[in-house]
């Protein structure tokens, strides 16, 4: 599936779903030579220390980029940032995780996704992929399950992130059960049911049309250790100014910016 064949499939439905085959292709044989060096990189994640519902199962690292036509910049470390109605759990406050270690934020996949990403929504935008821009925030999340506690994906429900476009990949799992998407209409029916099984299997959205969440993910078997790994990558248009990074937060007008 091209950028162009998949930005008018999110223009008809808002949403699509890719097997791990279309993923592959796209990013291409030459990049993912390095694939296991670059899921390793889960293994090195930070414990989420925001967490409002006192919750110990997330860990994440993050990430900001601009994509200029076909430049792709990596910003200044700066904080995440949602508004309190796109996450009522945890939004509300700059959220300063720990930064994407260097040899994964120029890793080849991150690269060739960024880009990838960025041509699929400027073609779901109808923009040229010449004349796009898009601020990008990279979120690595390990969701970690034990035989007390599940894992939750998505603590604050199903919900919308407050940007124009979502990409969501699996990167590995192991030893769970559950992990289920729903997607979600604006008015809350859902849309779909579906479960990233396979590395480089993804979802893809249009946040202005489509809410999503993901179920609890439980241990399988309680002796194992127990994990969802899966790399988010948000895409805001990009303003006239791009904020310093000491300052950067989006304003309440500037949530959800129609880019169509």
């Amino acid at each position: 599936m091209t950028p162009a064949s998949l930005g008018r499939s999110l223009v008809v439905r808002g949403y699509s779903h890719l097997d791990a085959t279309a993923v592959t292709a796209a990013v291409g044989a030459r990049a993912l030579a390095g694939w296991t060096d670059f899921a390793r990189a889960w293994d090195r994640l930070e414990l989420d220390g925001y967490m409002a519902d006192g919750g110990t199962y997330r860990r994440r690292r993050h990430a900001c980029y601009a994509v200029r036509g076909t430049r792709v910049e990596r910003l200044p470390h700066q904080p995440h940032y949602q508004t309190a109605m796109a996450n009522p759990l945890n939004g509300g406050i700059d959220r300063w995780f720990a930064p994407v270690d260097d040899l994964t934020g120029r890793h080849p996949v991150l690269r060739r996704l960024l880009s990838v990403c960025a041509r699929t929504f400027a073609a779901a935008a109808g923009v040229s992929a010449a004349g796009q821009g898009w601020l990008v925030e990279a979120h690595q999340f390990r969701i970690e399950a034990t035989a007390d506690i599940d894992g939750l994906p998505t603590p604050e429900g199903v919900h919308r992130d407050g940007v124009d476009w979502v990409f969501v990949c699996l990167v590995g799992s192991s030893n769970i059960e559950g992990g289920v998407t729903t997607i979600h209409d604006a008015d809350g029916r859902r849309l779909e049911m579906l479960t990233l099984r396979t590395p480089l299997e993804a979802v893809v959205l249009d946040d202005h049309r489509v809410r999503h969440g993901v179920t609890p993910v439980a241990v399988q078997h309680p002796d194992a250790p127990a994990h969802r790994d899966v790399l988010v990558l948000t895409y805001r248009a990009e303003n006239v100014r791009v904020r310093p990074a000491s300052t950067w937060r989006p304003e309440a007008s500037e949530v959800a910016p129609q880019v169509r």
